[in-house]
């Protein structure tokens, strides 16, 4: 009898867990570069714009529409939301030349917008927030050298793709992949939100406006810049959950710089509304193309 009733709890408990987990909303942070500031004038490969270019966006962008999102939030501000609804009003209805734009190579227009058409979404949300600063700040202190050579080893690994993608060695749609994968984002993640905090007993050099220099603690000057960066992240965190308050979606698609990957999957992670999907789930799938 005892583990007739041990065994229907475990059972009860089960189907709570399962029923709490498929009333969460999924949510996919998808990474991406600047694709404006890919483009380097004089070098076809590496503008977006080119037929073989989009032919690789497009290929992309299929991947990433297999997940079917209801909401797709890109990195803009919410000031500019007004903006984005008349740009993509005007997609949706094949009158925008993005040829003509001037920010017309940006992931925007390049990625949301062709994937929130594809898949239905009727509005772009922006969910940016101003702040952040420049990691050149810190360049003094105790252990500033670890800091230093991490820095040094991401910029080769940059440096030797951005140079494939201009020799036309590696594809847009390899790239935009390559930003995606674990081993990519979590690299970025440890440099910006981690190794920082080695760095103690020193100065910010020429901080911007966004860094309040009346509150910085000399003796935990990383972990002070991480706090500048991880803050930014919290406020982009409250634009999406507001949004998603406001809109109640199944699956939100999240466009933004890859920066800010791991840090944002590490606070969906923990709020038990979301369920975070891995890009790879599409990404890494052969298509019909590959022979599927």
């Amino acid at each position: 009898m005892i583990m007739r009733l041990f065994l229907a709890f475990l059972i009860f408990g089960f189907c709570l867990n399962v029923s709490a987990q498929s009333g969460k909303t999924e949510i996919l942070l998808l990474g991406s570069d600047h694709l404006r500031n890919v483009y380097k004038e004089g070098y076809p490969n590496t503008d977006v714009l080119t037929d073989k270019n989009q032919k690789n966006i497009r290929a992309f962008s299929s991947l990433v529409e297999r997940y079917s999102p209801d909401m797709v939030m890109i990195e803009v501000v919410p000031e500019r939301q007004q903006e984005i609804d008349s740009l993509y009003s005007l997609y949706l209805e094949n009158k925008l030349k993005l040829n003509s734009l001037e920010d017309g190579r940006d992931e925007i227009y390049q990625l949301a917008f062709r994937i929130g058409k594809n898949s239905g979404v009727q509005e772009i949300i922006c969910v940016n927030s101003k702040g952040g600063t420049s990691k050149s700040i810190l360049d003094n202190g105790e252990n500033i050298e670890i800091f230093q050579n991490e820095d040094k080893e991401l910029g080769k690994v940059v440096s030797e793709k951005y140079a494939a993608l201009q020799n036309g060695k590696l594809s847009f749609k390899d790239f935009l992949v390559f930003l995606n994968q674990p081993k990519t984002y979590n690299m970025v993640y440890r440099f910006r939100y981690m190794t920082p905090a080695r760095v103690t007993n020193g100065t910010f050099t020429n901080p911007d406006e966004m860094v309040d220099t009346a509150f910085i603690n000399p003796k935990y000057i990383g972990a002070e810049l991480i706090s500048v960066f991880k803050n930014r992240d919290y406020k982009i965190y409250s634009n999406i959950v507001t949004n998603h308050l406001r809109k109640k979606p199944k699956r939100i698609l999240v466009i933004i710089g890859v920066g800010h990957i791991g840090s944002l999957k590490s606070i969906f992670r923990d709020d038990e509304e979301f369920a975070v999907v891995d890009a790879n789930k599409f990404l890494m799938k052969k298509t019909v193309h590959n022979n599927e």
